[in-house]
């Protein structure tokens, strides 16, 4: 019951909630202002336009917010002025209504918050069938659209000034909470055996969303640092996000053999709950750390610090209970969990001093060149268009698709003269996306909503007959469905559903008829949507994976020749480093989330489903094992790179590079030379062996075991990613997608 208040509180308090009750204000002042002055469609087309402008209010920079809700105001009117002016004749409306469609989605190419910019066209041209505010001149209504729009944005800009820190500390939080999820399943691995494969399915699924989460943070932090200069703020949430990054990569650097842990605790099952509970308080410390960032608890810097004290000091105790003995294999595991256990708990210490202002000398950050290479830049050349114009481009597709679904839904309601046939084209708009998972998933969810919805306003207007009861309702109403609709969808579409009918109550003397229509409306609209993406050119997974998995290969060979040479040449790690090791989880996420979109598929569509998890399961483990090798380096004193250690990554690169040819279609394989590999392998297991009998008497030593631990680590994760890097091959030369 605590945690419900406290969700409940926190969701009050969060950026969603204050962007919706901002809209929510900018929407009801010109219509108070205006009725009050007998200018009603005034304020109506004013209220249009910040309800079309605020889509693209998302999270990121400043900078880009403002362009964004600006191009959208912007498009907003023009939409709305083009569609009333071609509205004259039906055989003028249906091409321009097709034209706009489909050229206004096609924006979608330039990013994400391009489309959101489209979306707000696209949105202006369904309510200009809606006759709202039908008394004033075409340029007139459009001109108060983009001016509600710039009113929005203006209000939007002012919350940011008096609260400026909120949505940064808001998703730092989040990401915080996404970071612990990752932890606690990780634990889950140790012990529940029968539930792995969904469990790293699900790991996959917050890789992702982590990698989302780090893309916005990065934009958020660096841009604001850059523009504004190296305030002890925006120091602090930096050094703060550069440890999140750094605990998710010790994760990752640490992909544990499950066989080897399954045996090694067979007969001694409480040492592994042991560990399970070190990982999980620290992912509960992380997660009490978000709460206090996101300030819905009291906890103090010192509570924290004992906490975390607490935890240190019961890993100790368990890592005094284990006597390191290189002989048995199964202690390199023992040892490696400890020091990855050990490095978690300093970073977690570390993001409590950075808030707690206990953090001890400056850290020394990139230069500003360097660190701006970080954002991942988003390509606004117009080029994109022309090369997007082809049967190839997702965003091509789609963008004819919901141009012909729109004219269907527009038939329809032309020819059955259906009330507020409008509503048809809206949730067409709303719930059709590129990809048919999501939009089947949209479709269900706004259905449910909406019958929940209906279900709700009828038995309040059946008990209540209240004007003032239904506008309050419908503002509450409006104001917690543009709060939820990021969050829980559906939930959004029921409170969507409550607002018109209150509004529409206020209206109309027959309500009952808006809930019937509204209903089959929605379920037409949303049936359409499904429809669409199922028939007209479908954006299938099984068809795109192919060049998601050949770029998270080239960013794997990236990162291992990053890791290469700096084993060769120490020293300060470079800027390209990081950035290949950023560029390497980044599209390992990015081939997870495809994989998750396509369990969400038709049956028929989810070819040779097993074959394309393994293959994402093994690109996972390469990443995990490539990490574990540069963390390795990175961290500890190494000796120099053997000629040995050259053979068998110039093996395990030639794997890889022979494998983005098969995905590129080419015959011109190289086979690397087996042989030099087999004795390069062989004369590392005798390097470990020779370094095992000479230095039998010092296992204690810690110099000793450093470089025991060197030759293990080197020998095996060289001899795993060889290993992994053919079985890609493999799998990929029988992979259907291929």
């Amino acid at each position: 019951m605590k945690n419900y208040f406290l969700n409940i509180f926190k969701f009050f308090r969060s950026a969603d909630f204050s962007k919706a009750v901002i809209l929510s204000i900018s929407i009801s002042v010109p219509i108070l202002v205006f009725v009050s002055l007998d200018l009603m469609p005034v304020g109506v087309a004013l209220a249009m336009g910040c309800l079309l402008a605020s889509p693209s209010d998302i999270q990121g920079s400043f900078r880009h917010k403002v362009i964004g809700v600006s191009l959208a105001a912007l498009l907003a009117g023009l939409a709305s002025m083009a569609t009333g002016y071609a509205s004259v004749t039906i055989f003028v409306l249906v091409p321009i209504l097709a034209l706009l469609m489909f050229g206004i989605s096609y924006f979608a190419v330039f990013g994400f918050r391009a489309s959101l910019v489209a979306f707000s066209g696209l949105f202006a041209i369904v309510l200009s069938f809606a006759n709202i505010s039908s008394v004033l001149e075409i340029w007139e209504r459009a001109l108060l659209v983009s001016l509600g729009g710039f009113w929005y944005l203006g209000l939007s800009v002012l919350l940011h000034f008096i609260n400026p820190k909120r949505p940064t500390e808001e998703l730092l939080s989040e990401t915080m909470e996404l970071t612990a999820r990752y932890l606690q399943i990780r634990a889950k691995l140790l012990s529940e055996k029968s539930r792995r494969k969904t469990l790293k399915k699900e790991l996959f699924q917050l890789q992702g969303d982590l990698n989302d989460k780090h893309e916005t943070l990065r934009d958020t932090l660096i841009r604001s640092r850059v523009s504004f200069g190296n305030s002890n703020y925006a120091r602090k949430r930096l050094l703060i996000f550069i440890e999140l990054v750094d605990i998710l990569e010790l994760a990752v650097a640490n992909p544990v053999d499950y066989r080897q842990v399954d045996e090694l605790f067979a007969e001694n099952s409480e040492d592994l709950k042991r560990i399970k509970s070190l990982i999980e308080s620290l992912a509960a410390q992380l997660e009490e750390i978000a709460a206090a960032l996101e300030k819905s608890t009291n906890y103090t810097k010192e509570e924290i610090q004992d906490y975390l004290q607490k935890i240190e000091s019961g890993f100790t105790s368990f890592k005094e209970d284990f006597e390191f003995n290189p002989e048995f294999k199964q202690n390199f595991l023992l040892q490696n969990l400890f020091d990855y256990l050990d490095k978690q708990a300093q970073k977690i210490n570390t993001i409590v001093r950075v808030l707690y202002n206990l953090e001890k000398g400056e850290r020394i950050f990139p230069k500003r060149g360097e660190v701006l290479k970080f954002i991942t830049p988003q390509d606004y050349d117009p080029k994109m268009l022309l090369e997007n114009f082809n049967f190839n481009s997702v965003i091509f597709r789609h963008s004819l698709r919901l141009a012909i679904v729109v004219l269907i839904g527009f038939s329809i309601g032309a020819i059955f003269s259906l009330d507020n046939a409008y509503w048809i084209l809206l949730t067409i708009v709303v719930i059709m996306r590129p990809n048919y998972g999501l939009t089947k998933e949209r479709s269900r969810q706004r259905i449910i909503g909406t019958l929940i919805g209906a279900v709700i306003a009828i038995g309040i207007i059946f008990f209540i007959k209240n004007e003032v009861v239904y506008g309050i309702l419908g503002l509450l109403s409006l104001t917690l469905a543009f709060s939820l609709i990021q969050k829980n969808y559906r939930t959004a579409a029921v409170f969507i559903t409550l607002s018109i009918i209150f509004i529409y109550a206020l209206l109309q003397p027959n309500v009952y008829n808006v809930i019937q229509f509204r209903v089959i409306d929605t379920i037409v609209g949303a049936g359409l949507a499904a429809f669409g993406n199922y028939v007209l050119w479908p954006a299938w997974e099984v068809k795109n994976i192919k060049n998601i998995v050949f770029e998270s290969l080239k960013a794997n060979i990236a990162y291992l020749k990053e890791i290469d040479q700096f084993y060769h040449k120490k020293g300060k790690l470079p800027i390209s480093y990081k950035l290949a090791r950023k560029q390497a989880f980044l599209e390992t996420g990015n081939l997870n989330t495809a994989f998750q979109r396509m369990t969400q598929e038709p049956k028929s569509q989810q070819k040779d489903l097993e074959r394309t998890y393994k293959i994402v399961s093994l690109n996972q483990t390469f990443l995990g094992a490539l990490a574990s090798l540069g963390t390795f380096i990175r961290n500890h004193e190494t000796t120099s790179a053997s000629v040995n250690f050259e053979i068998l990554v110039a093996h395990i690169i030639s794997n890889l590079e022979n494998t983005e040819k098969l995905l590129q279609n080419s015959k011109h394989l190289m086979p690397p030379d087996k042989e030099k590999t087999r004795q390069a392998g062989e004369a590392l297991d005798k390097t470990l062996d020779m370094l095992l009998k000479t230095e039998k008497k010092d296992f204690q030593n810690e110099t000793v075991q450093l470089k025991l631990r060197e030759a293990h680590l080197i020998r095996s994760q060289l001899k795993w990613l060889l290993e992994i890097s053919e079985k890609i091959h493999k799998n990929i030369e029988k992979a259907v997608f291929n």
